[in-house]
């Protein structure tokens, strides 16, 4: 005996709808709906064509319900846009140049795994086109996203990214300008990256310097522990960045420099905005000792080339953590030492810096953030320094008008 056909639920702008095939006719079911939308044939044998009428149905449906005003009858010349050309549309536009207002090519590489993913899970359920993408369906993958184990901000950043595919296709004339998803996203407070201890970094950095093969990992460890420096921003320092007469790093972006002018592939920083820092005494160190190179770059790799991110967390995962991760043990099943990478020494710099009493608007000049949201989701106050803190506070025995009278 054959096994019973699945019956496939559309998401459509304002109804759900079952579609049924009876003798290769395709039919629309919206009785689920309350109100009850009733069933409908749809005149069509073929897929494609079925939607565009099961769209006009809904439209009309919605009408007739009072939820949509009559103007969204009209006849519109808009054909249904497919995923996969959207998704090029998109990736068009926010590839343009920079000079045009187009993103920087890492911003347009982390919209590949975006899209790639959603494509994917949209034809699992035999979705066509961005046309059927809606808040019922945002929300549908929302719920998939959880059941994977994604995280809040994974999910934020990918849902916010489809909204904003969406509204550009309708603003630009792609899809019909009612089609807005109005699906509300709370921004994610936190983060799951692990802040490095205090004793974990002095434990990694002795380890470094008792192996002469990884005295130049202990090198770029310090130096972004002791900076804030995101991997790439340290990979891109050059001598020309740093100014010891004055104890200085200056971070430039050049992306609104022709390499002409600069003689060498711009460096784009995250922000698009050159910020400076002083040096640290222990990094001043590791300056004043390292020796000039012919590329001009500061750092560099296990055989003096160029530091590549993946190569440099694969050799800190391999020759530092984990032969130092039982020395830090943490509870089965959370986060702890080994689950730590790269950019959690940027996370540390921010804690190790407001622990230490600098002010939060010079730790934002140091990190070069606009604004202070983000710095705080980079603080972390672990046990050790939320104990030291309660010893030196006083709630008792303070001066009479230390906290204000009562009148």
């Amino acid at each position: 005996m054959p096994a019973r056909r699945k019956n496939d639920l559309v998401s459509c702008r304002y109804f759900q709808w079952i579609i049924t095939q009876r003798d290769g006719m395709l039919y629309a079911d919206g009785r689920g709906n309350t109100p009850s939308q009733g069933r409908h044939s749809l005149g069509a044998r073929d897929r494609a064509e079925a939607l565009r009428e099961l769209a006009e149905l809904d439209r009309r449906r919605a009408v007739d319900a009072g939820l949509a005003p009559p103007e969204i009858l009209q006849p519109s010349a808009l054909e249904p846009v497919p995923l996969e050309r959207g998704r090029q549309l998109y990736v068009g536009h926010v590839s343009r140049p920079r000079s045009m207002g187009g993103a920087k090519p890492q911003s347009v590489k982390r919209y590949r795994p975006v899209f790639d993913k959603f494509l994917a899970f949209a034809a699992r359920r035999r979705l066509a086109s961005w046309n059927e993408v809606n808040e019922t369906f945002l929300a549908n993958y929302a719920c998939w996203l959880e059941e994977e184990e994604y995280g809040i901000a994974t999910q934020y950043l990918e849902l916010t990214t489809l909204k904003q595919v969406i509204k550009w296709l309708s603003e630009n004339g792609h899809l019909p300008p009612d089609h807005h998803v109005r699906l509300r996203l709370p921004k994610p407070q936190g983060t799951t990256t692990w802040c490095w201890r205090p004793a974990e970094v002095a434990a990694m950095l002795r380890h470094c310097r008792a192996d002469p093969e990884l005295n130049w990992l202990g090198d770029v460890l310090l130096a972004l522990a002791c900076t804030g420096l995101r991997i790439s921003e340290l990979a891109s320092l050059r001598w020309g960045d740093v100014d010891l007469s004055k104890n200085v790093i200056l971070l430039t972006d050049d992306s609104r420099r022709s390499r002409r002018s600069t003689g060498r592939a711009g460096r784009q920083t995250k922000s698009g905005r050159d910020r400076s820092f002083p040096i640290n005494d222990d990094l001043r160190a590791v300056l004043d000792a390292t020796p000039r190179s012919s590329d001009g770059l500061i750092f560099h790799g296990p055989r003096g080339g160029r530091l590549k991110p993946d190569t440099l967390r694969n050799i800190l995962v391999r020759d530092v953590l984990t032969p130092l991760a039982p020395k830090f043990p943490h509870p089965e099943g959370e986060p702890g030492f080994r689950d730590g990478r790269l950019h959690s020494f940027r996370h540390y710099f921010c804690s190790a810096c407001a622990s230490g009493g600098v002010p939060e608007r010079v730790v934002k000049t140091w990190l070069g953030h606009s604004d202070s949201d983000m710095v705080s989701r980079y603080y972390h106050l672990h046990d050790a320094e939320s104990q030291r803190q309660m010893r030196n506070m006083r709630f008792v025995g303070g001066e009479p008008d230390q906290c204000g009278t009562d009148g």
